[in-house]
């Protein structure tokens, strides 16, 4: 669990130590087994929670635990060395840039006088293909492949 990946052992690079971390921040929780200090422990490994507190040297993370049939927010103190920022929102604010400028677009067309239709922001789930024709060459019948029937030999 918190063994070094490979080809990733030796000096732990700056930039772990020179992120920027605020309050509010979403944070993956990943223990680095070549720093024991301030350490998450393991039931929080692979964890993504919001910072809450900045010190110089840790943060302050709120995650959530479940413990038998109910979910605890918890508040941990945890290493820089143990945190990353997490991508789980990349998509949205990206999606939020493209449906912004999809308005303005269809703003700006309105204005000029033109018709255009109202853009689609909202996600829609993997759509079945479309059909397509498959050509085959005339000097090539195409050919029905079977399982061969089963004989018992004895």
């Amino acid at each position: 669990m918190f063994a070094k990946k490979f080809r990733k052992h030796g000096v732990e690079p700056l930039s772990t130590f020179l992120r920027v971390y605020k309050r509010g921040d979403i944070v993956d929780i990943k223990g680095n087994g070549a720093f024991q200090k301030g350490m998450p422990h393991k039931s929080y490994h692979g964890r993504t929670g919001r910072v809450y507190n900045v010190t110089p040297h840790a943060l302050g993370v709120v995650v959530n635990k479940r413990v038998g049939n109910r979910i605890i927010p918890k508040k941990i103190n945890v290493r820089v060395e143990h945190v990353k920022h997490s991508k789980c929102r990349e998509d949205f604010l990206q999606r939020l840039k493209r449906n912004e400028e999809l308005k303005r677009v269809y703003k700006e067309e309105k204005k000029a006088g033109k018709n255009p239709s109202y853009p689609k922001l909202k996600r829609l789930p993997a759509q079945p293909r479309e059909a397509e024709l498959v050509r085959v060459n005339r000097h090539c019948k195409p050919r029905e492949l079977r399982p061969q029937a089963y004989e018992l030999i004895a």
